[in-house]
């Protein structure tokens, strides 16, 4: 009896682990990219891997989660949109989506997708808009399309964009919310962004129709800033995480219609990130210059062994055939496996 009320209480407790944790919710991907149901956790270290594979791009190591099937090998989504929330473990989605927990929540970056995404298509011009917080709050990285040059990214421009027309102060019920606190502005900053980047989409919907997919990664941590001003059980909090759940699903929605449902769209909330645990050393793979201070190594390319395969045994196939021909060639008798020779020597006779 006891035994079986332990056994209950720990699968209890697994189950509130599993809800209440950190969490990487799919709001939007097409048929052929699916994702199955189940609560496999899934490391935080590994979600640009997972970005990746629903592109369709290899990675480097195999990624051993079975939340993701195996896809079609002829269609590859036209883009993938990852927003990452700080402050927060879960959002109140709807209930027909994919939802996994997230171990290990340690900082990540879609830098490794975005240097793909340049590598295979620099003949092209994709989208890759990353926003991220900085001591400017926000910032823009990465080889962006003409289309976002104007998008405002520091608070002083979010500010002078909230106050016109057609910005979220005027469109959505803040109540608690004030415009004159710093945290409210935070986050009601990135809230605009989110709006910001859908009216762009849906106005130069042709982004949609360029060979290159695109990539957008954004990492909101107004929520934060709220969270450390009022608390979690403060009407500011509330309100907050409604209007961003709200805001999230109607960026999800614009996404897949500027994209024909041809897009993946995560979510990642996440508490707080944890400092990952790595010994400091230097990577073969580190770019340096010649007569650096540190006497770093030239750069190796990830395709390094590729090539040196390729000419290592293209050289020995033709050294073993220089060697056969030279040795044919030593042993040939002139006059009698040369047609020159023997059409010369029939000539004399007849002489």
């Amino acid at each position: 009896m006891n035994r079986t009320i332990i056994n209950t209480v720990f699968a209890l407790l697994s189950l509130l682990s599993g809800v209440l944790g950190d969490r990487l919710t799919v709001l939007r991907s097409p048929s052929y990219v699916t994702f199955q149901d189940g609560q496999w956790p899934i490391s935080g270290e590994k979600v640009p891997d997972l970005v990746s594979l629903t592109m369709g791009f290899s990675i480097r190591e195999d990624l051993d989660w079975p939340g993701l099937a195996a896809g079609s090998l002829f269609q590859r989504p036209r883009a993938n949109a990852l927003i990452v929330v700080r402050g927060l473990d879960t959002l109140d989605f709807a209930k027909n989506i994919s939802s996994y927990p997230l171990e290990n929540p340690v900082p990540f970056t879609l830098d490794s997708v975005a240097n793909t995404v340049h590598t295979l298509f620099a003949d092209s011009t994709p989208v890759v808009l990353q926003l991220a917080p900085s001591e400017e709050r926000l910032y823009m990285m990465g080889m962006a399309n003409t289309v976002f040059e104007d998008l405002p990214v520091t608070l002083q421009q979010i500010r002078a964009r909230l106050s016109q027309d057609g910005s979220v102060l005027t469109s959505l019920p803040l109540i608690s919310l004030s415009r004159n606190n710093e945290a409210d502005l935070l986050f009601l900053s990135e809230v605009q962004v989110l709006y910001d980047i859908s009216a762009l989409l849906q106005k130069h919907k042709h982004l949609a129709k360029d060979p290159a997919p695109d990539l957008y990664s954004l990492e909101l941590a107004g929520l934060e800033e709220i969270v450390r001003r009022y608390g979690t059980d403060s009407p500011q909090y509330a309100d907050a995480t409604r209007i961003l759940t709200s805001a999230l699903q109607k960026f999800a929605d614009d996404v897949a219609n500027v994209y024909a449902n041809n897009a993946v769209v995560e979510v990642v909330t996440v508490k707080t990130f944890e400092a990952p645990l790595t010994r400091k050393s230097r990577s073969i793979l580190q770019i340096s210059n010649q007569g650096s201070l540190y006497n770093l190594a030239y750069k190796y390319d990830y395709d390094y062994a590729v090539v040196f395969n390729i000419v290592l045994w293209l050289m020995i196939v033709l050294a073993l055939a220089v060697i056969v021909i030279s040795y044919n060639l030593w042993n040939m008798d002139p006059g009698y496996d040369s047609i020159i020779y023997r059409m010369t020597n029939q000539k004399i006779r007849m002489d």
